[in-house]
């Protein structure tokens, strides 16, 4: 906590610079044109050289920081600096370099990009109503957990999708999703109980749970399954991981909630087995 301390003078500043700067514009105002211009940014990074797509898409991933940042200023205080911010950043990473996969032509990057604004808008609403909640009790919470749960799980299958396309060597496989679950973990774990602060349970979770799935991961490397099923198995392990522990965190986790989780793990078990081509 004493990072954030120490930039307490320059998050004040920011905020009455916005409130001046900016005082016509609401929020939901800020929400539309933060959307828009990073649905903008993502159109025009196919005017670049292919060698500069990487550079890009982490200019995009900053800008989205600070845009967001400025849409959710009035808000933020403290660790949500860190916590609100993470999934709108790691959501334009996901989609940014996926968007470097898919054909080039526009009936392909056309849904992306317009998936990518909407998509990105919601979850600027979602991190809003949480920044909120945070100090206030709001009726929106329960919706915002449920959409928070989601695209958490659409930008897991984005990244784990790339970090197979590029067919690493397992251990490094292992290490990319485990860095890359880790911050998706600690959003989705801090956002139910929306405290102060980081406690050490939420720290030991995340760094557990990050660390099965990249055992996950390490497996998948070594089995015959495409890029599709392996990220789709990847994406369902968190969905099962961060579902339960989620439950628990809430002191909600009870057998039949377990069982569900069980049987869609034991169902996706079953389609990896029925896909995957064993022979030579």
């Amino acid at each position: 906590m004493m990072m954030f301390k120490k930039f307490t003078p320059i998050l004040t500043f920011l905020k009455k610079f916005s409130n001046k700067i900016i005082f016509s514009l609401d929020k939901r105002k800020k929400l539309v044109i933060t959307a828009f211009v990073l649905a903008l940014g993502l159109l025009t990074v196919q005017l670049f050289a292919f060698s500069w797509h990487y550079w890009v898409i982490i200019i995009l991933a900053a800008l989205t920081y600070l845009l967001s940042s400025w849409s959710l200023i009035e808000g933020l205080n403290g660790v949500e600096w860190l916590t609100v911010l993470t999934l709108p950043v790691l959501f334009t990473i996901g989609i940014g370099f996926f968007y470097f996969l898919t054909p080039d032509s526009w009936l392909a990057r056309g849904p992306i990009i317009i998936l990518y604004g909407v998509g990105l808008y919601g979850l600027l609403l979602t991190e809003n109503i949480f920044s909120v909640a945070a100090i206030r009790t709001i009726q929106l919470l329960r919706s915002a957990h449920a959409v928070a749960f989601l695209l958490t799980l659409v930008t897991s299958f984005f990244l784990y999708n790339v970090i197979l396309s590029f067919r690493f060597d397992p251990w490094f496989n292992f290490l990319l999703v485990f860095s890359t679950s880790f911050p998706l973990l600690l959003q989705g774990l801090w956002c139910i109980n929306l405290e102060e602060k980081i406690t050490k349970k939420i720290w030991s979770y995340t760094l557990a749970l990050s660390f099965v799935l990249g055992e996950i991961v390490l497996a998948f490397s070594f089995w015959p399954v495409s890029v599709a099923v392996g990220s789709l198995s990847l994406t369902t392990s968190l969905y099962i991981l961060l579902g339960l522990s989620q439950h628990q965190v809430s002191e909600r986790l009870f057998r039949r909630t377990i069982n569900e989780y069980i049987g869609v793990g034991v169902a996706v078990l079953i389609v990896i087995f029925l896909t995957t081509h064993w022979g030579g």
